[in-house]
């Protein structure tokens, strides 16, 4: 069954589905109407290494008053993961979102290994050169891996950690999703499959696409941000086939941090959608009993992308939760 399927997303790669059509009017059209709702300052932040990284902050009023939140996305999306949530959460606090390098508007360096280094380096560039003090960590999907380790090497400056369905270290539950299952898997049938994708782009961001639109319950939410996750999906080819080369070897590498996990001080929020058949609610509790200072709340009728399926609800529960760092 697996050879099978393997055999039918090259055949699908190749030749099988019809191009996609651009979403770049589409995209253009949300960033315009974001852009006027939420008034922000945009840096192209840059690296040691020389590499920039694309950087958005809101409510710079409230810069050095408390934490900030830094929000970080996960694979094969960008920043715009958050503009449902950005809103809800702005107002009371100094807030960063930004691109890891490989994805949305930051460099794409080739070549490069997108791995959790990498992730990290990007992290560390943004803290420093906004000049940020405490901050709160907003982790989804594969960004769940370099917060959290930057959280543990960095217990003092951190404020608190919000996790929204992603992961960590090999847990029970956990279950790949089947695009990412077949491309962290080496095999000559990923090898072509990688190769054809480079042959034939919209055919590759049709497939990210349908892959994405399974992460939703909220079909008004998935209508309107499949479209602006998925524009820069030719862009994102290298990142994403190194990201998931080395997807097991960064899940197995971080079994000898979990005493670190068990042993962090400071609260952690947990917020799944309690839909997402991958990163789900056995992940969820798991984090749970890792970390001794944290809450859960698993939202029904939300998907793997929580914070777009219930953003209202996310907005609130973390407004709640984050009370008590909020400037007064």
């Amino acid at each position: 069954m697996k050879k099978l399927f393997a055999l039918l997303i090259t055949a699908l790669v190749l030749v099988g589905c019809a191009s996609a059509p651009s979403t770049q009017p589409i995209y253009d059209a949300h960033v315009a109407r974001f852009n006027i709702a939420q008034p922000h300052t945009e840096h192209m932040l840059v690296r040691p290494d020389g590499h920039r990284i694309h950087a958005r902050e809101f409510n710079t009023a409230k810069k050095g008053q408390g934490p900030t939140l830094v929000m970080m996305h996960g694979f094969p999306d960008n920043q715009h993961l958050y503009d449902l949530l950005i809103p809800q959460l702005s107002e009371g606090f100094h807030v960063v979102s930004f691109d890891f390098l490989g994805w949305g508007r930051s460099d794409k360096p080739q070549p490069h290994v997108y791995n959790v280094a990498s992730q990290r380096a990007d992290l560390d560039a943004v803290i420093q050169q906004l000049g940020l003090g405490p901050v709160a960590l907003v982790l989804h999907d594969l960004s769940g891996q370099s917060g959290i380790d930057w959280a543990l090497d960095n217990e003092a400056q951190t404020a608190a950690v919000v996790l929204l369905n992603t992961y960590y270290s090999p847990m029970e539950t956990l279950v790949a999703p089947e695009a990412i299952q077949f491309y962290s898997t080496p095999s000559w049938l990923r090898d072509i499959a990688v190769w054809g994708a480079t042959k034939a782009v919209r055919n590759f961001q049709s497939g990210v696409g349908g892959q994405l639109g399974r992460f939703f319950s909220n079909a008004k939410a998935r209508d309107e941000f499949i479209p602006i996750i998925t524009n820069s999906a030719a862009s994102i080819r290298p990142a994403f086939f190194s990201a998931t080369s080395v997807l097991w070897q960064e899940l197995d590498a971080r079994r000898a941090f979990v005493p670190r996990m068990q042993q962090f001080k400071k609260p952690v929020h947990i917020i799944f959608g309690a839909d997402d058949p991958y990163l789900n609610t056995g992940v969820a509790q798991e984090f749970k009993r890792l970390f001794s200072n944290s809450s859960i709340d698993l939202l029904a009728q939300a998907g793997h992308y929580v914070q777009l399926d219930r953003a209202d609800e996310v907005g609130l529960i973390l407004r709640e939760k984050l009370a008590d760092l909020r400037p007064q």
